[in-house]
């Protein structure tokens, strides 16, 4: 049985919106974009490149999806190291707007119910498969129950709006720290699981 594990870049108020770029994700009038960057450091870059070295798939949402589609197939021969693993591995696309068939080789639509068709890839042999970002789709995951890990960067910033991975009036979740790291930036990087009771 594969675990899900969820790698998310976070602000300290929990938004998670637009880590990367100005014009990541401006939805909403977001306005911050590019906010994370600053917080990167040695640490956190290994992480980061240990956490996509070691999946055995990405579990994506549409937008995020569509980001690294356009990023990953043409990445520089500095960023081989990510874009190698991210490019060849399988990616599985949450998405009601996409159709078959996508065309960022390896890519897999969802079909049906995507509680339903993530439960069953949990149920297959093989390496975990890990979620990067799809903020959205991270929320049904937790609903779902079918979060095995939430891997954190968390920046000493709040941002005072964005999307986030833990709705309003959620269900209430009990989570037990598994590691946790800061970096030279005061970012904490924080692995939690779910928590008995």
């Amino acid at each position: 049985m594969r675990k899900v594990i969820v790698n998310e870049w976070m602000s300290l108020d929990g938004v998670v919106q637009a880590p990367g770029a100005p014009d990541e994700d401006t939805s909403g009038g977001f306005e911050h974009g590019g906010w994370h960057l600053p917080y990167f450091d040695d640490l956190s870059q290994k992480r980061v490149v240990e956490n996509v070295n070691e999946a055995g798939g990405f579990l994506l949402g549409r937008r995020t999806y569509e980001i690294f589609a356009a990023y990953w197939p043409n990445a520089s021969e500095e960023e081989q190291v990510m874009a190698e693993p991210l490019n060849t591995r399988p990616k599985y696309v949450a998405s009601r707007t996409l159709s078959e068939p996508l065309e960022w080789q390896n890519s897999t639509l969802l079909q049906g119910d995507v509680p339903e068709a993530v439960a069953a890839l949990k149920q297959e042999d093989g390496a975990d498969i890990h979620v990067i970002g799809s903020s959205q789709l991270v929320q049904a995951l937790l609903e779902h129950d079918l979060v095995d890990e939430l891997r954190l960067m968390i920046d000493p910033l709040v941002l005072g709006d964005g999307k986030r991975i833990f709705r309003e009036g959620a269900a209430r979740r009990p989570l037990r720290l598994v590691d946790s790291e800061a970096t030279t930036t005061g970012a904490i990087l924080a692995t939690y699981a779910p928590a008995e009771g």
